[in-house]
């Protein structure tokens, strides 16, 4: 018997092609060019930061996470770590790589703008973004401050002082970060009069343990 054509349109063709598909299951999408899904993720993107200017922070959240996720099936760093639980991560130009890295890398530091404009900041948070981008971009001086800010907040000024410092070298004229890193000095100076303070009162203590000795 000669087969039915794609064209057919006949109750028994449908029918057949109905219980051609059950059986193998449903077809899985045809994957989208790398083009189409880099555009949308920074169509995402900017949507995101219109957002941001309008200081509704939740739903530029929702959109730079949504752009990420776009982007997720490109990053091959990222899909080196879930190998064989997908397809193959698509071969990259240059230019489509760039596009890639700029695009997840404001997406980071925004998200990082947006967790330190909430009323309870999650600064473990906002450091994990900035180390991202500062895994790409290790200059970047908006990561490098708020890499600083967090790192402060969360009680280590050293680290903290490390990054504004470096932030500083790039930006020496900003009023922000010249505060935060005057904040993570005079905290630092502050432990280590505590400790001079400390090793003062455990040397006298021992001087009078000798005296009540002798």
């Amino acid at each position: 018997h000669p087969k039915s054509s794609s064209s057919d349109s006949g109750a028994e063709g449908s029918q057949s092609v109905k219980g051609a598909a059950t059986a193998s299951g449903p077809r899985p999408p045809e994957p989208r060019p790398v083009w189409v899904l880099l555009e949308e993720a920074s169509q995402v993107k900017t949507e995101g930061n219109a957002f941001y200017r309008e200081k509704n922070i939740r739903s530029a959240i929702g959109r730079y996470h949504r752009a990420l996720l776009i982007l997720r099936g490109l990053d091959a760093d990222v899909m080196k770590l879930v190998k064989g639980f997908g397809p193959e991560t698509p071969m990259l130009t240059p230019e489509q790589e760039d596009l890639l890295r700029n695009t997840q890398v404001d997406c980071y530091n925004n998200l990082a703008a947006c967790l330190l404009q909430k009323q309870r900041v999650d600064y473990a948070r906002v450091l994990e973004y900035s180390l991202r981008v500062l895994q790409w971009r290790p200059g970047n001086v908006k990561a490098l401050y708020r890499a600083g800010v967090a790192t402060l907040e969360m009680g280590d000024a050293q680290t903290a002082k490390q990054y504004l410092t470096q932030a500083c070298k790039d930006q020496p004229n900003d009023a922000n970060v010249k505060k935060q890193l005057q904040r993570a000095e005079e905290k630092l100076n502050r432990e280590r009069q505590k400790e001079k303070a400390m090793y003062r009162g455990m040397f006298s203590s021992t001087k009078k343990e000798k005296a009540l000795r002798a």
